[in-house]
Formats: C-alpha cells, structure tokens, sequence
C-alpha cells in the first residue's frame, strides 16, 4: 500500500468541519428540545427526511457506478468521508471482513513500530451483530498495555470500519496457556464512547534522535523518533513516578533523567532490566494526518 498523502492545510481544515458535523447536528437537536417533546420531535424527523433522501440518492449513484465503474467504487470505499455516509445507509461497497481486514492493515504500521502485530483469526455474525476474533503477536502478546494498545488503536480502527461489530475477542496464542484473554467487554465500551483523535501534524518535525513533550486534550505526552517512526508515551516514569521531561534517548532507549531507569521505545516501553511499562499514547496517520489518541484521565 502506497503511504498517504498528507493534504494542504485547506484539506485538513475541511476533514475537520466535516468529522465534527455529527457532533453539531446532536447540539441542534438538543437545542431544539428546549422548545419542547413536539419541537424536538420535528428536527428529529426532519433530519430523518433529509438523511433518508439522501440515503435514497446514495443508492442510485452506487448502483451506477457499481455497474460502470467499479474501480470508482473502490476509490469511494477509501475516502473516509465517503465511506462513512455509505456505512450508514448500507451501501458499503466491501463486506464486513474486507473491511475489518483493511482496518487491521491500517493499524498494523503503529503496531509494528513497538514490535507487535495482529492477526484476524475470524469473524462471527451473530443477533446482536459480528464477533471480531483476534491475535496480538510480538511485544503487543505480552505487554501489560497490550489491552490499551488494543482499545485505543485495533478497536477504534474496527469500530469505524465496520460499525455493525459488536464485540471482539483476544484469542490466546497456541501453546501459550498463561496468556489471559482480555474480556470482550472491556475492549468494547469505546462502541458506546468513541476515542477521541486529535490531529498533531507537527509531530512529523520531530528529528531521528528527537524527544519532544506535546500537550495533547489537556494531557502531556511525551514523543520521540527513532529511524522513520514515531513513538508517544504517557509523560510518566513507572519507577519512580515523576515526569519524563528532560529524558534522552540512548539508541531505542528512553532513560528518565531524575531515576535512571531506561524504557525500550521500539518494544511497548518496556522496561530496561525490570517489569515496568511506559504508557503508550497510540499515533497513527488519520486522512493523511498524524494523529493521536486523546489520553484520558491524565491532567
């Protein structure tokens, strides 16, 4: 896959306005219902009118372009906007398991980069919706922020490309019967209260060698290159519980400047000679820009 081409300021802007749109139209609605049951009930079917007729004028064009150009089809399917609106009138070109399958694609990039990967073991449809059953390899198998990793990263990925998934289950590595499977119902509660991405282009300034603190929704974040990729962690050392700031990086090596301690940037954080872990903050290129996963409950 050819990597993305990051868009002009204007484009940026313009995914933005357009990413928050549905958070606009329920800040509408909630104003109307100040008016009353009877006014919100009146926005809440006009909106229903107006998607419903454009939902109808969806399908017509996909019918069209299915038929006269599928190729075209495919390149609607890869624009996030695009596919997002197909999504909700069920005219997504790809089925569930492409789908999941190319989300996986998108993330296995970040995964990589700490030494980890996933694996799509299958896929099950059920009343309730799809079960997504997968792997983590690597440093994401044992790592003890495997489950954050999954939650702010694999699961959000899933979740926007496949809405119909309910839940999704961790499936432990053969011959590897010490490793728990993360309850499904942990990993499935962003489904109901979707993370929170904030586009950080700036990040790509950052040097090989290079370690910067970013205050990113409120919360500092600490981010380093090492070679071509990006590594952000939680601005707090495990061993000592201070911040990170002032901290070098010795080859892949994050050392804490009040401590000592050395963290494994590449491998999930892990901890140089002990069991700590770095708190990873997920990056990943979102419409063609560096983003991050907006930490919580870090002030």
């Amino acid at each position: 896959m050819a990597p993305p081409t990051l868009p002009g300021p204007d484009g940026i802007q313009d995914d933005a306005q357009w990413r928050t749109a549905g958070d606009r139209i329920q800040t509408l609605l909630d104003a109307a219902a100040s008016g009353g049951a009877a006014a919100r009930e009146r926005a809440e079917q006009l909106v229903r009118e107006v998607t419903d007729l454009y939902g109808a004028a969806f399908e017509r064009m996909m019918d069209a372009v299915t038929v006269a150009s599928p190729e075209l089809a495919d390149r609607f399917a890869a624009d996030d906007l695009i596919a997002s609106l197909l999504l909700v009138h069920g005219l997504h070109p790809h089925g569930v398991e492409h789908r999941v399958a190319q989300a996986l694609d998108g993330v296995r990039p970040y995964l990589g980069s700490h030494g980890g990967d996933v694996a799509l073991l299958g896929i099950d449809a059920g009343v309730d919706g799809h079960t997504v059953r997968l792997q983590l390899r690597g440093s994401c198998k044992s790592c003890p922020s495997s489950a954050v990793t999954l939650e702010l990263a694999i699961e959000d990925a899933v979740r926007a490309a496949a809405p119909e998934v309910c839940s999704i289950e961790v499936v432990a590595a053969a011959g590897d019967p010490d490793r728990e499977v993360i309850p499904a119902e942990a990993l499935t509660s962003r489904l109901r209260q979707p993370t929170a991405w904030q586009p950080v282009p700036e990040l790509a300034e950052l040097s090989d060698g290079e370690v910067g603190g970013f205050l990113v929704a409120g919360a500092t974040v600490l981010v380093c290159r090492f070679g071509a990729n990006i590594y952000a962690y939680r601005d707090r050392c495990p061993s000592c519980t201070t911040t990170l700031a002032g901290a070098r990086l010795a080859g892949a090596v994050l050392k804490c400047p009040v401590c000592g301690a050395g963290f494994d940037v590449v491998h999930a954080g892990a901890g140089v000679g002990g069991d700590a872990y770095l708190e990873p903050v997920p990056v990943l290129v979102r419409d063609g820009v560096l983003s991050m996963a907006a930490p919580q409950g870090v002030a």
